[in-house]
């Protein structure tokens, strides 16, 4: 019997919007899946679950670590930053070494807050570029950097940084000053943020962008830096996803990878099937409620519904969905015979709002 695994980033909004967001929405399939499910969290008078991170230690989005979480679920054991940088190197073509990644940012000041921005669209010459100037500045220091795609750099060091740091989909769009490095290394690694915002602030590149009303690439985002992720596990049978990190994942372990379809296929030649879908962060790294309802109805029609009457029919004995918020975490395991639990009372989706 086939067993599906969801894995599902901010679909419970925090209690402030959710009940806007969530008005005239119908998900009747999803409701009953969330309703009936044997689960950790989902009320909100119980504890939340922590997937992984550490909770209530303040950092941003620890306790709901989609990064770390995944590398968990591959086997990999996230004492505290997820290897991140070495996976994806090795998915990109750079090979071993001691990285970290250094992701293209724009930082931008608002008020007193300084704000990553999403949505910074590079080009992969103005990247190889940038890199460029970086590695002339920082010659004779230990540090090389690459940019194998124009959205991933990454640092090359002598050395793993004694640094914990917050993964950039953690901060997209928020004040990076609470997710800056911490540890002991954190000082050095805090003026060496400085120094690339004065250097990429005068770079050629971004005089061209800015010229052209473009956002300019003012900063990078250190992050990742867990050391060697070691043999991943063969825990499912296929992987399917929107987001690159899945599929870096899958392939590091040897799991077959499928692009995000627009409705659920059932293959009953899988044993195991691993759905990671970020739609719903992707629309609040943006800010755009509208498109988080859009995206939460279409999968209502093309996941919800067909994974809720397959496992009533017996197509599929388990379904589990991992929900990880930005500071923890909540799963629901349903087995076919919990489909049938009529007297479990259904609520809507905003119930289930974070605090």
């Amino acid at each position: 019997m086939n067993i599906v695994h969801l894995v599902i980033p901010d679909l419970f909004l925090p209690e402030d919007i959710a009940a806007e967001a969530c008005a005239d929405l119908r998900l009747p399939a999803l409701e009953k899946i969330l309703a009936r499910g044997a689960s950790t969290g989902s009320d909100p008078s119980t504890k939340p679950l922590v997937l992984s991170g550490v909770e209530g230690s303040g950092r941003t989005g620890e306790g709901g670590c989609l990064e770390n979480h995944l590398c968990e679920l591959f086997g990999v054991t996230c004492q505290a930053d997820a290897p991140i940088a070495a996976i994806s190197a090795t998915f990109d073509g750079l090979g071993e070494g001691c990285w970290l990644r250094a992701d293209p940012v724009h930082l931008g000041l608002q008020r007193d807050q300084l704000l990553l921005l999403p949505d910074t669209k590079i080009s992969a010459d103005e990247a190889v570029q940038m890199c460029a100037g970086l590695n002339e500045h920082f010659a004779g220091q230990g540090m090389e950097f690459f940019a194998p795609h124009p959205l991933r750099w990454y640092v090359r060091l002598n050395a793993l940084p004694r640094i914990r740091t917050t993964p950039l989909s953690q901060v997209l769009g928020r004040n990076v000053r609470r997710a800056l490095p911490t540890g002991e290394d954190a000082a050095h690694w805090h003026q060496v943020f400085n120094e690339i915002q004065m250097l990429l602030f005068a770079h050629p590149v971004n005089e061209a962008r800015e010229a052209r009303g473009e956002l300019t690439i003012n900063s990078v985002w250190l992050w990742g830096a867990g050391g060697q992720a070691g043999v991943l596990q063969k825990t499912c049978g296929n992987v399917s996803s929107d987001d690159v990190l899945p599929e870096m994942l899958a392939a590091a372990a040897g799991i077959p990878f499928a692009e995000w379809p627009a409705k659920w296929r059932d293959d009953e030649s899988i044993n195991g099937q691993l759905l990671v879908w970020t739609g719903l962060r992707s629309a609040l790294q943006r800010g755009d409620l509208m498109a988080w309802r859009a995206a939460l109805q279409d999968f209502e029609t093309g996941y919800a519904q067909p994974l809720w009457q397959a496992l009533r029919s017996g197509k599929i004995a388990q379904l589990q969905m991992d929900i990880p918020g930005r500071d923890s975490a909540r799963r629901v395991v349903l087995k076919r015979r919990d489909s049938w639990a009529f007297w479990r009372r259904i609520r809507r989706l905003p119930d289930y709002s974070s605090n």
